[in-house]
């Protein structure tokens, strides 16, 4: 048995080599899951035309190839699933509706990684390099528009947070897409002048979006890069991971005095504020600050009260925690998106300017146990188990990064809740879990 095994491996990759269709195949298959990934900072029209275009073309490979039994590629399958069957109970059917056709990526992508031919390390790193490039040329374009808009306006707000991007990219989001690229050039083995400056650009495009919390995850990832993947000797790691650290504190300093963001009692140093007070907040009007421990444990507010990052992540926890108990949905939950309305009840319950009911949950981790209860909790930290379990197995350093990025911003954005969350997380986990997990199966065989 296992001697066929072997021989069946072997067969499939001396067809791969001899069979001219395949290659070009799987060369038209990289570049359309490199589309999906460089559409990401484009309007979400360009996202969705990739993705289905990738779907589509799948489709044609459904009667040419068989199914791969791959676990890990079902486990998003059955949280669709789930996200359908709570229609049987969700509070706003209508809503819901809405929702499964903004998630059904979450469905359509895994199975099309399950039928595609395929890909090569070679073919994988292609695909990488075209999306870290790609974001190179969006960073340079938003530094070189932030300095148009500054001549214009005299206003060094261009240059950081939403500024820099826009409000609808949003600087999160953009500064996960770079965190990525950045990491894939510096985990390169042969660096060439051009991969060193690629990665000076994106760290100071991600320093000038100034998310806390990317920054605080990739101070986390310099680290274990160094220490555990770089090949140099102990005395050079160790200047590096002091450097890296005296380089986060100093960027949260430069980044929080340029904005004055560094507020008095908020205790937001490694959470970013979801809100601009100029819209929460009438303008004219003084802001009171809220601190962790008043979101927390205060039971009104006043209508100037304003939560930065981490009050808003604790008061949103809280009253998750309130709604588990008085709505009963521990094992169903509200059904997929259908927890806003609560959200809203619950910010007019304290007394909380009307704008705060439009924000979810900022947690993914809740967003998904208030919607699809309990076991849609659990199986979404099953998904990222695996994740984290295939990149450890395969000493991935480039897996580890989108595992930890993923497991540690979830904590703070309700990252699937919005379609560039869905591409950017499900295209990356079925091709690190498609592909790498097949290769390090078949040289086990070998």
């Amino acid at each position: 048995m296992q001697m066929y095994s072997n021989q069946k491996t072997l067969s499939l990759k001396e067809n791969y080599l001899k069979n001219p269709e395949s290659k070009k195949v799987a060369n038209v298959v990289v570049y359309l899951i490199a589309a999906m990934l460089i559409s990401l900072p484009l309007k979400y029209a360009f996202g969705s035309v990739a993705s289905i275009v990738f779907i589509l073309a799948s489709f044609i490979y459904i009667f040419k190839s068989e199914i791969k039994l791959n676990r890990a590629l079902f486990l998003p399958i059955v949280l669709y699933l789930l996200m359908v069957v709570s229609l049987l109970w969700t509070r706003d059917i209508q809503t819901s509706v809405m929702a499964l056709k903004k998630e059904s990526l979450v469905f359509l992508l895994p199975i099309a990684f399950l039928y595609i031919p395929k890909l090569r390390k070679n073919q994988i790193d292609k695909i990488f390099s075209v999306y870290s490039f790609t974001m190179i040329g969006f960073s340079i374009y938003y530094l070189i528009n932030a300095v148009y808009r500054y001549f214009l306006t005299h206003n060094t707000k261009v240059f950081f947070y939403h500024e820099l991007v826009t409000y609808d990219l949003n600087a999160i989001y953009f500064s996960t897409f770079a965190s990525f690229a950045f990491f894939y050039f510096l985990g390169k083995e042969n660096k060439v002048p051009l991969d060193r400056i690629a990665s000076a650009v994106l760290l100071l495009i991600i320093v000038l979006l100034s998310s806390k919390t990317i920054l605080f995850i990739d101070f986390i990832l310099i680290i274990f890069y160094y220490v555990y993947f770089l090949d140099a000797h102990r005395g050079i790691k160790t200047i590096t991971v002091i450097g890296a650290s005296s380089f986060l504190l100093l960027s949260l300093i430069f980044v929080n005095q340029s904005r004055e963001r560094l507020i008095q009692k908020s205790q937001t140093l490694l959470v970013d504020n979801s809100v601009d007070n100029q819209k929460i907040i009438p303008q004219n009007h003084k802001i009171k600050y809220v601190s962790v421990s008043e979101a927390w444990h205060k039971h009104q507010f006043e209508n100037d009260s304003f939560m930065p990052g981490a009050a808003l992540r604790v008061f949103q926890t809280r009253i998750f925690f309130e709604m588990l108990t008085e709505q009963n949905i521990l094992f169903s939950g509200f059904g997929i998106d259908a927890s806003q309305k609560y959200i809203k009840e619950k910010c007019t319950q304290y007394k909380l300017t009307e704008g705060y009911g439009e924000f979810n949950f900022h947690n993914q981790y809740i967003q998904t146990f208030a919607e699809l209860g309990v076991f849609g909790f659990l199986l979404l930290l099953f998904i990222l188990y695996t994740n984290i379990k295939n990149a450890k197995r395969n000493k991935s350093f480039l897996h580890i990064v989108f595992s930890i990025t993923m497991i540690m911003l979830f904590l703070s954005e309700s990252f699937l809740s919005r379609q560039r969350g869905v591409i950017f997380f499900i295209t990356l986990y079925c091709l690190f879990n498609s592909v790498e997990v097949e290769e390090q199966e078949n040289n086990n065989n070998i």
